[in-house]
């Protein structure tokens, strides 16, 4: 049976309607944040609102919140997950139920995330409930307040909870295949298991830890609901100073927003040819070559 020409087009249709709307709505953010909205009687285009924007001290240290929020967390996600990973590819555990296990907390929201953490985290939580019951605290409030601190502690474990299992998740493949030809192959010849996974498994496996931790970053910097429901009132986190700025009732406001949103866009994009970068210097590293 010939197989039709039109049915690779079909397939791919939804992403590209999603892929065309995606990129509609960027162009409406950088065309907006430029100063051009007609329907509001904004018609020159300028850079002066991300100048403007740049210029106050609050967005400058609601940036640096987020991004602080995001590389920690990021960082702790990735050596949890590949952890996790390394323990489900030495147990044999790389299907089944154990990997549904792993998977559950992706699937929930962050908005449940986040009333997780309060029940568990906060001075009246489980956890504060049972170090008093056990006499490790004599009272509530000498439990450590890691909730609405300005070090963002709680948004930090919150996203370390979600985050960690999705690494270790999407470098299971990977890791498992690498270890069960390669890495037991050093081992036949003499390697202990932890030396075959230090020098053999783990470097091979970290384009796709790598790829893992980007996208955990990029998502984090940009989250909004975790810094919002578990974060400081002030500093804000930069995401949620932007929605504050978006909602302002005068719509001539509305580009600072946007070039609020530009800036995100623009940091995320760093940080893909930052990671492209260093993805090129790993595979020369590892001797895998890297297509231009």
């Amino acid at each position: 049976m010939r197989r039709s020409k039109t049915a690779p087009v079909l397939l791919l249709a939804p992403f590209m309607l999603v892929t065309a709307l995606v990129l509609k709505a960027v162009f409406n953010v950088i065309v907006q944040s430029l100063g051009y909205i007609p329907v509001f009687g904004l018609h020159d285009i300028t850079l002066k609102y991300y100048a403007e924007v740049l210029k106050r001290p609050e967005v400058i240290q609601s940036l640096f919140v987020s991004l602080r929020v995001s590389f920690v967390s990021g960082i702790f996600a990735a050596a949890a997950g590949t952890l996790i990973c390394a323990a489900l590819v030495r147990l044999g555990r790389t299907k089944g139920g154990a990997v549904h296990i792993v998977r559950l907390p992706i699937l929930v929201p962050h908005t449940v995330v986040a009333l997780f953490t309060v029940a568990l985290l906060s001075q009246t939580g489980l956890f504060a409930r049972i170090a008093y019951a056990g006499g490790i605290i004599g009272d509530y409030t000498e439990f450590p307040s890691v909730l609405y601190g300005t070090g963002y502690a709680g948004v930090i474990l919150a996203y370390i909870w979600k985050e960690a299992p999705f690494i270790a998740y999407f470098s299971l493949a990977l890791m498992a295949g690498i270890n069960g030809t390669l890495g037991e192959a050093a081992e036949n010849l003499g390697a202990t298991p932890l030396r075959s996974f230090i020098h053999i498994t783990l470097p091979m496996s970290l384009p796709a830890i790598l790829k893992g931790f980007l996208i955990v970053l990029v998502f984090s910097f940009g989250g909004y609901e975790l810094p919002l429901l578990l974060g400081a009132t002030l500093p804000k986190a930069f995401p949620v100073y932007t929605y504050i700025e978006f909602l302002k009732p005068d719509f001539r406001l509305r580009p600072y927003s946007m070039a609020m949103n530009g800036i995100t866009l623009m940091i995320s994009l760093l940080m893909a040819v930052a990671y492209a970068v260093c993805m090129r210097k790993l595979y020369r590293k590892i001797g895998g070559g890297y297509e231009k």
